[in-house]
Order: structure tokens, then C-alpha cells, then sequence
């Protein structure tokens, strides 16, 4: 069986070495590398390229959006899952800006964290509900958002491109949205390729700012 490579990045040793523990009872898990800020977590990469990184926001000398940013420009294929605070909104959205798959909170339950990483690698994007509408809540992040009407006149959007939008951005596959909305698979994926190009944006998890931006995510 072939594992998954993960690293680590965390500046509290307590918090490396107890998910490390408990990750590494899952059999296709393998932690990688260790590091406790985001340059760290670059020079491990180059040393040995993982497939996802568990990366914290909050580190001295280099935090996890620049990390995140440093190591998206380089490493294109490496998944980034945040893992943070209720306290880190902006962070979270920088986070994602620079090609983050998502965010879950540190304590949440180890399961949920594995299902996050598996989910990740399936190209969705992870967001915990929970820290979702504290972000949509921050008007001094998500300030002067349109209505849904406002929005679908302003990008040329029909209501199935919205509908779309909206469960990629509750962290549905193509084919979980397909089945919701009585779809294809092949279609929804179209349908996404279509919405990306119309909205010049680059991947799922952009299109996910935009629904949070634009009062779609909390329809």
C-alpha cells in the first residue's frame, strides 16, 4: 500500500509530536518531516516532497501564509491544510488566497483531521463550519458583499453555476454535487471548468473566496 507522505509544521513541539503520534496509527499515513515555521517547511520539501502538509498560521520568522505562499509557488502539486484557531480569520483567507485546500481547528478530532487530509488529496476543499461563519461573519474581511442577484447580473452566473459554486464552497466532489443537483459528474465538471474561466480564477479553492466573498457560501 502506498502511504501518504505528510509533513508537519507547527512551532509547538507538544502539538508536532502528538499528531505525529496519533497520525501514524492510521496504516496509510507516514509523517515525512517536521518543522516548526513555514521556511523550515520549505527546505523540507526540497528535501522530500510530500504530498500534504498540516501547516499552523501562527509561527514566528516565517508563519503559515507566507509559508504557505513560498511553498505553493514552488511545489504546485504539494496540498497545504490549515490548521488554526478560532482567532485566525484573516490568516485563514490569506491562507487560502495563496493556494491553501482548507482549514481545520488544532482540536479537532483526529478522525476528522485524517478525513480532511483524504479529502484534500481528492482535490476538495476542507473548511471547517464551525471557523466558516466566524469568517463570514468579519465584516472587516467581508465587507460591501453583493446580494445574490447583484451577483449572478455582476459575473453573468445562472442558478445552477450558483448552486454549483455554493456546494463546492460546502466542500462537495463533483460527484456529491452531482448527485445533489441531479446531475453527471461530467457535467458538474464542465460546469466548473465553464465558472473558473468565466470568473478568471484558478481552482476550486479560490472559487470557495469567491462564494464567501459574495454571499453565496451561507445562501
Amino acid at each position: 500500500m502506498e502511504k501518504i507522505k505528510v509533513m508537519l509544521v507547527d512551532d509547538e513541539k507538544l502539538i508536532r509530536t502528538g499528531l505525529r503520534l496519533i497520525l501514524e496509527t492510521y496504516e496509510d499515513i507516514e509523517i515525512t518531516a517536521l518543522a516548526s515555521n513555514g521556511e523550515e517547511a520549505l527546505k523540507a520539501c526540497r528535501a522530500n516532497e510530500p504530498d500534504i502538509i498540516l501547516m499552523d498560521i501562527r509561527m514566528p520568522k516565517c508563519d503559515g501564509v507566507l509559508g504557505t505562499k513560498l511553498i505553493k509557488k514552488e511545489f504546485h502539486k504539494v496540498v497545504i491544510l490549515i490548521l488554526t484557531t478560532f482567532n485566525d480569520a484573516e490568516y485563514i483567507h490569506d491562507a487560502l488566497k495563496h493556494g491553501a485546500s482548507g482549514y481545520l481547528l488544532k482540536d479537532s478530532d483526529y478522525d476528522l483531521i485524517y478525513e480532511g487530509i483524504k479529502a484534500c488529496l481528492k482535490g476538495n476543499v476542507v473548511i471547517n463550519p464551525e471557523v466558516a461563519s466566524k469568517i463570514l461573519s468579519e465584516n472587516t474581511i467581508y465587507a460591501n458583499k453583493n446580494s445574490l442577484e447583484e451577483t449572478k447580473v455582476k459575473f453573468n452566473l445562472s442558478g445552477k453555476e450558483i448552486n454549483i459554486i455554493k456546494e463546492i464552497a460546502n466542500g462537495l466532489s463533483n460527484k456529491e454535487i452531482g448527485e445533489k443537483l441531479f446531475l453527471s459528474e461530467g457535467t458538474i465538471k464542465n460546469n466548473i471548468s465553464n465558472i473558473l474561466s468565466k470568473l478568471t480564477l484558478r481552482d476550486r479553492t479560490q472559487l470557495t473566496i469567491f462564494a464567501f466573498k459574495n454571499n453565496i457560501a451561507d445562501e
